[in-house]
């Protein structure tokens, strides 16, 4: 049996299409009124207002929200200005007009019906001068609107995040919430991560835990206000011991050089008698060491009372240091204590102080393995669907973390231990991928061609159809001494969720299995969303889903063969690759290049086999394919296009004894996904030289085109625009008279999925762009600054800054017309290419990744300009959006009506997930992850189903921390502030 395609999506942003009405409006392309407002029947309704103001214009964003019982049916927003403030255009998501300084929003016809507690939103752009005074007074359908309703804000009080409680002891829970509008709070939960333990209807809120087992907790309040509208608190980790156990809070410190810091003791349960508590360094920096509360009594009337242990930095250690607090019959604590060089800065610090959050384990960011979760909260659907699920992505923003964190301590063993816990989970052992020795390379794969929607699959293989000479196999295998691939698969289920058990050297284990297992999802075309996806394992024996496993729901074949198969995700390994560059450079500037060296150089193997995403699919000849028969198979290096494509992908069969194996590239590119960075570090760092005989030469190679292809994407106001493929639709078809080619690559605007648009995100001008700032900074070239010179103008005039330090940056981002071909003699100044900024955001992930960019272009460019944006993004996250847990905003997830979306399963197709839950024709998205209903955040997204408002979450994603945190500690290296 031969493999089935493969189409990826993208790990660790939002691909979901949560941008609800406006999403819409993009996809239908509507722009004038289709339909007249109900006449003015007495409706109750709040607005929200908020814009985003640049000098001499604003965007004005309205959300209309219904706060009475019955639907409203067709609705008429209509306020006033008190100055000169002007329509410009026609806005989105509603029929906008203005007469004088009177402005009305009239519904369209998707949006016309605002159901009980349910809200619509709609924008426009003005232009104004002088002073841009907020309209006052709204009405809908001519009745007056009030304000909005927001929902009950709780804290906990007890327990404190990290403490320690003896197995058995009673825990007191206790929170304090309050609610507006006068609604009142009907009740308080409490809850250890998804059991409710408790519930208060009156204050003081509280509850007193007994019977918690031995382990790690989350433990958070749930407050509901008189209206049903919830608000959780920030959650707290503890531990219960299954003893007595001394408890230290916080768990990891910062010490500056010449300088003190603390901790508190306590103990976990009253004791009998006096109990004397040691503390003293066990391991690490001898720079650190205990000069207070190295002995502490705690007697039982005083044992539930903090006392301090007082450390003292000297004048020149840096790194990290563990002391541990001990007590005869009691479970010993350690804290984590890192060393600060004295001119670290505030920058510097800040980031150590993130960090510490991060790697806090009382803040749920990893699995008892120490795998990063792709968020702390459970309930999170993107490209993901769970939050504690994770990605290649995660692993390597954990690399470049850990990197930074050697550069300002000199600390690498963390560095070096990151990416053995990458290397153990996330590349798949030889037991993994058995079968690779068996691989053709002359024959790599049979050809599927990929279909528009998720209902025309599965898709018939065809053998007639003849693939390409993979040119880079043999070369592998020899220099590597094996036949199995060095890359990252993906996507992971980290606590095993849906129970296929795939964990490393494992197949199919089942539900019973504990730990990360791996996963795929996306295989059905361009228009697949999350939530139009089947998951299933990686090694499918048939144990799970249909009588084929599930194969038969991709491919139609004559017989079907137990197998395994993974895909790689380039911009993770590439982003891996770019962190061990920095790495080896700090760790050489401190003289500490040896310690680092070993793992730099897997970086460079994984290098290697990254120019797998070099090829197309089917390694096909590169150029004017118009049909799978016509396109010519490629030979040698004409199969490749130097570009870092979407994935690429690996499988064969289980049974060793009949094997047979595959290996496909990707033919299409997206610019947000090339790493011009790395690239140039594989081709610059002897340490991270790719030890094959080509492979430096294909990095040369591919900087090159990679720094045209972003070019050639570059619009006429700066911003980067989509990508292209060399199969049409997936299917080598004949694309529109007129489509523009890059070396014979056929512009795609939204390349690989469109559901939603894949260039629309922001984040993705903001990831690529920091590369290309990074690569920048490193080599001068003056091709990288012109690219940059343009995209930051035009990416500084669509942000914002507020008097209390806020901001807003570009969210969705809407394109009109083409670029010119491709001339790379001549190249065209794209003229007809154009973007425009749909709607702003506050999303702090890609702030910190825009800031980072705008750091590395100041710091080699000396624009004043980019370097105070930069600062300024830093200190308002700093100064407004810092949590318990790290820096998050809150998110209005109207995407999450999706949770109902039908799944395209064939007619009499039936199967079963591992909890048992049925998968046919009937199922959708929530129906085959049943285990979503006992998610206690869950009773927000039933509201809405149910007819409530849109439910609103503030997430801790970890490639959004780690983003922040490597953006100050940039910040802090570059200017050393």
């Amino acid at each position: 049996m031969s493999p089935p395609t493969l189409r990826p999506r993208t790990p660790g942003r939002r691909l979901t299409g949560s941008l609800g009405v406006s999403l819409a409006l993009l996809a239908t392309g509507l722009t004038t009124a289709v339909g007249a407002p109900a006449s003015a029947a007495a409706v109750q309704c709040s607005v929200d207002w908020t814009t985003n103001d640049w000098g001499s214009g604003f965007t004005a964003n309205v959300a209309v929200n219904n706060k009475g019982t019955a639907a409203i049916s067709g609705w008429q927003l209509t306020y006033a200005y008190t100055g000169n403030q002007t329509l410009s255009g026609t806005g989105w998501n509603g029929t906008w007009a203005q007469s004088g300084k009177n402005v009305s929003v009239t519904n369209l016809s998707y949006n016309a019906t605002i159901a009980p507690g349910g809200s619509v939103s709609a924008g426009a752009n003005f232009a104004y001068s002088g002073t841009n005074a907020a309209p006052t007074a709204f009405a809908v359908n001519g009745t007056t609107c009030t304000g909005a309703h927001a929902a009950p804000v709780t804290a906990l009080t007890s327990p404190a995040p990290g403490a320690s409680y003896a197995a058995g002891a009673s825990i007191p829970i206790s929170a304090t919430a309050s609610a507006s509008d006068g609604a009142g709070i009907s009740k308080v939960e409490f809850y250890d991560n998804t059991t409710l333990l408790g519930t208060d209807t009156t204050a003081p809120y509280a509850f007193t835990w007994t019977g918690a087992a031995a382990g790690s907790h989350s433990v958070y309040a749930k407050a509901y206000d008189g209206t049903g509208a919830t608000g959780e608190s920030t959650p707290a980790g503890i531990t219960v011991a299954a003893g007595p156990a001394v408890s230290a809070v916080p768990t990891s410190v910062s010490v500056a050089q010449g300088k003190t810091g603390t901790f508190g003791l306590k103990l976990s349960a009253q004791p009998a008698a006096n109990v004397t508590v040691t503390t003293a360094r066990t391991a690490g920096n001898t720079g650190l060491s205990v000069t207070g509360g190295a002995t502490l009594t705690f007697t039982p009337a005083n044992w539930a009372t903090a006392q301090n242990v007082t450390l003292t930095a000297d004048a020149t250690g840096t790194g990290s240091a563990t002391f541990t607090s001990t007590a005869p019959g009691h479970t010993a604590s350690t804290v984590t204590v890192t060393e600060l060089a004295a001119a670290s800065g505030v920058y510097n610090d800040r980031f150590l102080q993130l960090y510490n959050k991060i790697k806090d384990p009382a803040n749920g960011y990893f699995s008892p393995e120490g795998i990063p979760y792709h968020s702390v909260e459970t309930l999170l659907v993107e490209a993901p669907d769970q939050g504690h699920e994770t990605t290649s992505e995660a692993y390597s923003y954990l690399i470049w973390l850990e990197a930074q964190y050697g550069r300002v301590t000199k600390d690498w063993t963390k560095f070096n231990a990151a990416w053995t816990l990458m290397e153990t989970y996330m590349i798949p052992t030889h037991a993994d991928q058995p079968t690779n020795s068996f691989y053709n390379a002359a024959k790599p794969a049979t050809y599927a061609p990929e279909r528009p929607l998720p209902s025309d699959y599965p898709a018939q293989l065809d053998t007639s159809v003849t693939a390409g000479q993979d040119p880079i196999a043999a070369e592998l295998s020899s220099t590597y001494g094996t036949s199995d691939i060095y890359g990252m698969h993906w996507l992971q289920d980290v606590d095993n969720v849906y129970g296929y058990g795939n964990a490393p050297g494992k197949c199919e284990a089942g539900p019973t299995d504990t730990g990360p297992s791996y996963i795929n999802t996306y295989q059905r075309g361009a228009q697949e969303s999350v939530w139009e996806t089947v998951p299933q394992p990686t090694c499918d024996k048939f144990a799970y889903g249909g009588k084929n496993g599930y194969l038969d729901l991709f491919v139609k074949d004559s017989s079907y063969a137990k197998q395994w198969k993974y895909t790689d995700a380039p911009d993770a390994d590439a982003r891996a690759i770019q962190a061990a560059y920095w790495a080896d450079t700090w760790a050489k500037a401190q003289g500490n290049g040896a310690t680092v060296a070993g793992t730099v150089a897997k970086a460079g193997k994984m290098g290697d086999y990254l120019r797998y995403a070099m090829y197309d699919k089917y390694f096909k000849k590169i150029g004017n394919c118009t049909g799978p028969s016509t396109c010519a198979a490629g030979s040698g290096k004409d199969s490749s296009h130097y570009l870092l494509s979407w994935y690429y992908a690996w499988g064969g069969a289980s049974d060793t004894s009949a094997g047979w194996a595959w290996r496909i590239g990707d033919s299409a590119a997206h610019g947000g996904y090339q790493n011009p960075m790395a690239a140039y570090a594989l081709v610059n760092d002897a340490a991270l030289a790719p030890k094959s005989a080509t492979g430096k030469a294909d990095w040369t190679t591919s900087l090159g085109r990679q720094m045209e292809f972003i070019q050639w994407l570059q619009s006429s106001e700066g911003a980067i625009s989509g990508g292209a493929t060399n199969s049409w639709e997936g299917s080598y078809a004949t694309p529109p008279a007129g489509t523009p080619t890059f070396y014979g690559m056929y512009y795609d605007e939204a390349p690989v999925y469109h559901d939603p648009p894949s260039n629309q995100w922001f984040g993705f001008q903001a990831w690529g762009m920091e590369r290309v700032a990074e690569y920048y900074y490193a080599s001068g070239d003056a091709k990288a600054k012109a690219v940059l010179d343009k995209w930051v103008s035009w990416a500084l005039s669509k942000t914002s800054f507020t008097a209390d330090g806020s901001y807003q940056i570009p969210s969705t981002l809407a394109w009109t017309g083409k670029p010119d071909n491709w001339n790379a003699a001549s190249p065209g100044a794209n003229t007809g290419l154009h973007v425009s900024v749909v709607d702003y955001t506050k999303d702090v992930g890609v702030a910190g990744s825009y800031a980072k960019l705008l750091s590395y272009y100041a710091a080699k460019s000396g624009n004043t300009a980019a370097k105070t944006a930069a600062q300024k993004l830093l200190d308002g996250m700093w100064g407004n959006n810092q949590d318990a847990l790290g820096i998050a905003v809150p998110e209005t997830r109207t995407d999450y009506s999706r949770f109902a979306d039908s799944l395209s399963v064939p007619s009499g197709w039936t199967g079963t997930m591992p909890n048992g839950d049925a998968v046919n024709s009937s199922s959708t998205f929530l129906s085959i992850r049943s285990w979503y209903k006992n998610d206690p955040s869950f009773a927000k997204v039933q509201d809405y189903l149910n007819g409530g408002p849109a439910p609103v979450f503030t997430y801790h994603r970890f490639w959004a921390q780690a983003d922040i945190a490597t953006a100050m500690a940039t910040y802090g290296d570059l200017f050393n502030s």
